[in-house]
């Protein structure tokens, strides 16, 4: 942790600076609900700072070779990996979750880094057939520019790098405005950049908790040709609308409810496994957990009792602890928003089988829950949960099932179980998700499009549309060729 220490500062065209008005905002640790630091509350001024100095930096070294640059990003994937151990405990300090995923985190962060230095080395462009004999056409790819990227808080790192590998990896110049929950890890990068030949004002980090100033110079100034957030459908929606002006180009990861099918067919061991590591990773706070769990009439007393004998293994405590699985919610709201949604269930005829209220932990602790009983009317089915809670509901006719699963606005993950092949790619083809996991619980990877359908967002992250999404395809026709 030594080295991260003294994360108190902005990083604007490669240099630690306070923000214009000096002002500041502490950063807590929701397992101790106390102050790690404090850290500049940028302003719209420090942002068109950052902005203009990433133009500069964009400028100035945009015809740097695709070689020079996957070097920068596998010095700062070499830098991710020598001090994994102090990045993962920061992510622990400021989100709360275990250090084991932590760890795990800081691992798929880098992955990134990784992934998009050796693909940026493979050919870009492509030579097309000519419709006459005297004249050539071929494509090339080249950076969209200056990028503006806006993170959440329960991926702090991970989100960050989706988005900055594949960028700078474009020849892309960034600026960055991570969550005001959790913005150390960004800065943590950012001073991981300065052991990089990575020249300065390519990557900027502006912390803040002015998130609608920041975005509205994000969506307006003219230097800034590319959009990239992930957060809540609601704030995609107004970042969306006030692109529109600029005509950016945008990318936006955005909720989830995503459905968790167990047909009678499926080996249950595995699908109770898969359940455990998709709804309690980072205590139930990812976009892609498993919100809605339909499972099979025939297999619902033998799963109830399995899972419960799981969940009733859940360690809850400060993520820092050996052994703790389970840690804090984010923060106060997140807390009342899991709260009123269980008691709401369960008033409305829900059962709580495990769980169901706050740990005597207290602050913003919530016992892992299984509950009953549930409908599809019931608000916590209609709601990204963002919590420990797993709401179990039954089923019979796999038509029946796969209309309810698709019976939301959201369309980011899906998830179902079954050994019959036939039934794989029948029910896959009929999902309305833009990432389906098969008998696993676990479904992103460096080198594989992350992204949803419907209001769940635009775009893909991660693998060779990840890249495509920073670059321009310029045609190019030859005529008169002797």
């Amino acid at each position: 942790m030594s080295l991260f220490k003294s994360l108190d500062s902005a990083f604007i065209d490669g240099e630690w600076i306070k923000s214009s008005d000096t002002s500041i905002f502490p950063v807590f640790n929701p397992a101790s609900l106390e102050s790690i630091t404090q850290v500049p509350n940028c302003t719209k001024n420090d942002a068109i700072k950052a902005i203009e100095s990433a133009k500069i930096a964009f400028r100035n070294h945009a015809k740097t070779s695709a070689f020079e640059r996957s070097n920068w990003l596998m010095q700062w994937y070499t830098a991710i990996e020598d001090n994994k151990a102090a990045l993962a405990e920061l992510v622990t300090q400021e989100s709360g979750k275990p250090l084991a995923e932590a760890i795990a985190e800081v691992q798929y962060a880098a992955s990134f880094f990784q992934w998009f230095a050796e693909s940026i080395k493979r050919p870009q462009g492509e030579i097309i057939s000519p419709s006459t004999t005297n004249k050539r056409l071929m494509t090339i790819k080249q950076p969209i520019g200056v990028v503006a990227g806006i993170t959440p808080w329960n991926f702090p790192i991970a989100m960050l790098a989706k988005k900055v590998a594949p960028a700078i990896a474009a020849g892309c110049s960034f600026v960055l405005k991570p969550a005001a929950e959790t913005p150390l890890s960004a800065l943590a990068l950012a001073k991981l950049s300065k052991q990089t030949d990575l020249p300065k004002g390519l990557f900027n980090v502006v912390t803040s908790t002015h998130s609608a100033d920041i975005g509205d110079v994000f969506t307006t100034h003219e230097f800034i040709k590319k959009i990239t957030f992930t957060g809540s459908t609601e704030v995609g929606k107004k970042l969306l609308a006030q692109s529109a002006d600029t005509i950016k180009s945008t990318s936006m990861e955005l909720g989830g409810n995503a459905p968790f099918i167990i047909f009678d067919d499926a080996d249950l061991d595995t699908a109770v496994d898969g359940l455990m590591v998709s709804k309690f990773r980072n205590s139930g706070q990812t976009c892609v957990c498993a919100n809605r769990v339909f499972v099979h009439n025939a297999l619902m007393e033998d799963f109830l009792q399995k899972l419960t004998d799981k969940v009733n293994l859940l360690s809850v405590g400060n993520g820092l602890d050996e052994g703790s699985t389970i840690g804090p919610l984010i923060n106060q709201n997140g807390f009342d928003k899991v709260a009123t949604l269980v008691q709401a269930a369960i008033e409305q005829g829900a059962t709580c089988l495990v769980g169901g209220k706050p740990h005597n932990k207290g602050g913003t602790y919530f016992e892992p829950t299984i509950l009953t009983g549930v409908t599809d009317s019931m608000a916590i089915t209609q709601t990204e949960i963002f919590g420990p809670v797993v709401p179990v509901l039954s089923f019979t006719d796999e038509t029946d099932v796969i209309a309810r699963a698709n019976d939301t606005p959201y369309g980011l993950a899906a998830y179902f179980f079954s050994q019959n092949l036939n039934r794989v790619f029948r029910v896959s083809e009929q999902l309305k998700a833009g990432i389906i996991g098969i008998n696993e619980g676990m479904i992103s990877h460096a080198n594989v499009p992350f992204g949803g359908v419907k209001a769940s967002g635009i775009g893909r992250e991660g693998a060779d549309v990840g890249l495509e999404a920073y670059l321009e395809t310029k045609s190019l026709c030859i005529g008169n060729v002797a």
